[in-house]
């Protein structure tokens, strides 16, 4: 065949049209496989991550692990699944932030005891205390738009209720920045709630401790900065005062200014919840594994304890506090408040938050404990990792620590290892000294009692409610002939006692927090 010249820009190709056809299929194929290969390497590469993320996920649902452990033992992983019914928790939902983001986020156990309706990331459960970080970063938010003040008398900017003066507030005033960090002398730790069907008290009956409330008068018995006393009291004057200021009630306040900026879609702080999100919501459960009559108790105290959200959401808004640490988002707050946010007033407590550790280890985190449900949320500072576990049952607390063990063993996180105690010898006969029932707050005791050669101790609440009970006992180790340890709470006691020899009190150190529990019997 004759061979064909094409011209093209003054080039001769000395192809013949059907080769050149030849040649462009062919290009066509190559670049075609080409595409084809990435699709395949790429589809591969997800199918990987994806593998590799359900492995890392079955690890840390099978590797719980307790807070302590004697020393030469190695800690004895625990099954997810085994420790919800060990503590009579139907529910639990997790979230884990990794590299700064949302990594993964699953619900395990049904909405209720005994029910089928399944648990999922979307599931509400109450956050409780929880919510006083969020009520913190709405405050600050405030001073930002300079509507608030965080060392002001709030008394200038309370207009529907004024905060009784006394002899404690005559030298030195509520402010703001007392009220967040829990210093400003207010009384009320927390709040109980209302079962479905009670009337709810408005906002100045609980500021006042009136009918139908059935919490006493928020008032001020000790002078405003002396020292920390945990108040969800001075959070309902938070409430109040950040209604007074806006002229909007506060459900509507932080809908706006702070749940819509995060995404956190499946939020409110609305009580009581709406139908269709009381259909999606968790059941909470006594210590003996009953339901709620009602399935939970309504909180109109909204600033310090009424939010219902998910892990999922929480998780959004420690990643925006870790971001706009470092200045990477403003969607609520500047860097600048959201380093004051994080700025320790006393002991380990920042304004709305917790704050512990150093460099690496450095952390903030809340913990919520309403009747029937118990929550922690935690984020580190500089790894831009953390996780959110929220449960529906009055036990849950210790359970959400376990499995933050597992998630820090699985990640390589610097804290939450169990630790490591030595056990020492000594005379059971002493035992009898300790046996007992101490006051560690009002209404809530601790009940040593000697079981043969074990000492044992057991917390629960007085009086103890009808078919409720206290946790679980636990075995109480010696470490000395006066201090022991349990293993499965984080927590160490020292019995005190008396010139005459008489045990008077037990010191309960708590991760950072001392308990001093007076002998009452």
């Amino acid at each position: 065949m004759r061979q064909a010249l094409i011209l093209q820009k003054g080039v001769v190709w000395p192809f013949s049209a059907s080769a050149l056809l030849v040649l462009i299929s062919l290009i066509f194929a190559l670049f075609g496989e080409t595409s084809t290969a990435k699709n395949v390497k790429a589809r591969s590469q997800q199918e990987s991550e994806a593998a590799n993320l359900a492995h890392r996920i079955e690890r840390v649902e099978t590797g719980l692990l307790p807070p302590a452990v004697l020393k030469g033992e190695t800690p004895a992983r625990m099954r997810l699944a085994d420790r919800m019914k060990f503590y009579k928790t139907p529910a639990v939902s997790i979230a884990v932030i990794n590299d700064g983001r949302l990594e993964w986020a699953r619900g395990y156990g049904v909405l209720e005891a005994g029910g089928k309706e399944p648990v999922t990331s979307e599931t509400l459960f109450q956050a409780a205390s929880i919510s006083k970080s969020l009520t913190a970063m709405l405050a600050l938010r405030l001073v930002e738009q300079g509507k608030l003040d965080l060392d002001r008398d709030v008394n200038k900017r309370l207009v529907s209720w004024k905060i009784p003066e006394n002899e404690f507030t005559k030298e030195q005033k509520v402010t703001l920045r007392r009220l967040l960090a829990h210093t400003a002398g207010v009384t009320q730790p927390g709040f109980l709630g209302y079962a479905v069907d009670e009337a709810l008290p408005t906002l100045p009956q609980i500021l006042e401790g009136e009918k139908p409330a059935n919490s006493r008068p928020i008032r001020v018995d000790m002078k405003p900065g002396a020292g920390f006393r945990y108040s969800g009291g001075g959070y309902v004057i938070l409430q109040q005062l950040m209604m007074d200021v806006t002229g909007k009630s506060f459900p509507e306040l932080i809908q706006k200014a702070l749940l819509q900026k995060l995404g956190m879609t499946n939020s409110t702080f609305q009580q009581p919840l709406s139908p269709d999100l009381a259909s999606r919501a968790a059941a909470g459960h006594l210590p003996n594994g009953q339901e709620i009559k009602g399935k939970w108790f309504v909180l109109p105290e909204l600033a310090p304890a009424g939010l219902w959200t998910t892990p999922t959401d929480l998780a959004r808004f420690v990643i925006e506090v870790q971001k706009s640490r470092l200045g990477r988002s403003n969607k609520v707050l500047s860097a600048a408040s959201i380093k004051q946010m994080l700025t320790i007033e006393i002991d380990n407590v920042a304004l709305g938050l917790l704050v512990d550790g150093q460099g690496n280890s450095a952390r903030f985190s809340f913990s919520g404990a309403n009747v029937g449900y118990k929550c922690r949320m935690l984020g580190y500072m500089n790894s831009g990792q953390g996780v959110v576990v929220m449960t529906n049952a009055e036990n849950g607390a210790e359970l959400t620590v376990e499995i933050i063990r597992s998630v820090a063993a699985e990640y390589g996180w610097p804290d939450f290892h169990p630790r490591e105690r030595v056990v020492v010898k000594v005379d059971p006969g002493i035992y009898d000294r300790y046996v007992g029932e101490y006051e560690i707050a009002p209404g809530f005791i601790l009940v040593v009692t000697r079981e043969g050669d074990k000492l044992m101790s057991q917390a629960m609440p007085v009086p103890l409610p009808p078919s409720a009970a206290g946790q679980p006992k636990s075995e109480m180790f010696p470490e000395s002939e006066t201090t022991f340890f349990v293993k499965d709470a984080d927590a160490q006691f020292t019995f005190v006692k008396n010139d005459k020899g008489q045990v008077i009190q037990v010191n309960i150190q708590r991760t950072t927090r001392l308990y001093q529990a007076r002998k009452i019997k």
